[in-house]
């Protein structure tokens, strides 16, 4: 299966490709080689590029999309490059400014998604992560209805195709769907998904107003994070994933992206690694029964690689709710 030809629509008409290049990368990865990677991921056959302006490697990865249309591999309009607003970003008149500034380091026109990276303001400054002299994260308290007004103009602007959100639990999400003269629904909600954090409520919620989910995190979270909880499974050593993957002759991380794209949702596949960058984009080439989508299903224990404890007292802290 081609996989640039997997998309999924979004509810402003525009595409998505299914299967997304994850450039984030632990602090130990040297900047440059987000070029090499991302160049690799793009040859391979990824048209999805999803970075950030707190990755801190826009530069890098601009210049990978950019000499890979210099060399004719794709086409500007082939590529689906999403990027993120900063939680320094929030206040509404802070929002393009930043956009600008991503598109500067990309060296682009318009980046394809822009999505407010976290529903938790933090205060507006120099630093991606200001802590006062205890040490504690500095919250800053924006209405995000309003944060969500600037991006809409940004997308007026054609400095963005679509516009979305990260991390948003199903309230903050109607918060936006309810505000009086919404212009645009957010067209994704990007958030940590994976067989043991499967998101179903949260799903079911956002096909219930035409908003994709994407998932980040699909393949769990590397043993070498510091701050991961040693007592947390590894999910890629799941037995029935494991199972799985040797009766479909796959790895356990081809089986983990299969699942999300079998349920509708669009998948990142986050490698530094050639060979496995190389794999994933294998994701289309078998599927998975409806038994191994239900035993999938059944690993489901909540278990959040990713949450964000250091902002836990803010209003806006998002795990706080159910879905």
């Amino acid at each position: 299966m081609d996989p640039k030809s997997q998309r999924v629509k979004l509810n402003d008409g525009h595409f998505i490709p299914a299967l997304g290049f994850g450039t984030g990368a632990p602090p130990e990865v040297p900047k440059s080689e987000a070029v090499e990677v991302t160049k690799f991921a793009i040859e391979a056959g990824f048209r999805h590029i999803d970075s950030a302006y707190t990755y801190q490697n826009e530069e890098q990865v601009g210049q990978a999309i950019r000499s890979k249309i210099a060399d004719g591999t794709v086409k500007r309009e082939d590529i689906f490059y999403t990027s993120k607003v900063w939680s320094t970003f929030l206040r509404p008149d802070l929002v393009r400014p930043a956009l600008e500034k991503s598109l500067k380091d990309l060296q682009l026109d318009y980046v394809d998604l822009y999505i407010i990276h976290q529903p938790v303001a933090l205060m507006p400054g120099e630093t991606l992560f200001p802590t006062d002299e205890n040490g504690k994260p500095m919250f800053d308290s924006v209405d995000l209805c309003r944060t969500w007004e600037a991006l809409e103009k940004c997308k007026d602007a054609g400095l963005t195709k679509s516009i979305g959100v990260s991390n948003f639990n199903h309230k903050q999400l109607e918060k936006i769907l309810n505000k009086p003269g919404l212009k645009y629904k957010p067209v994704c909600n990007q958030v940590e998904c994976h067989p043991y954090l499967n998101q179903s409520k949260l799903l079911e919620f956002c096909k219930s107003h035409d908003i994709v989910l994407v998932a980040y995190g699909a393949l769990g979270a590397q043993r070498t994070l510091q701050w991961m909880n040693p007592n947390f499974p590894f999910l890629l050593e799941d037995p029935v994933l494991s199972a799985i993957a040797k009766k479909h002759k796959q790895t356990p991380a081809l089986v983990a992206l299969r699942y999300q794209i079998q349920r509708g949702v669009v998948v990142l596949a986050k490698s530094y690694n050639k060979k496995r960058i190389k794999e994933n984009i294998q994701v289309f080439d078998f599927e998975l029964t409806l038994e191994d989508m239900k035993a999938i299903d059944g690993l489901n224990s909540n278990i959040r690689y990713y949450d964000f404890q250091h902002v836990v007292d803010h209003p806006e802290y998002p795990y706080s709710e159910e879905y």
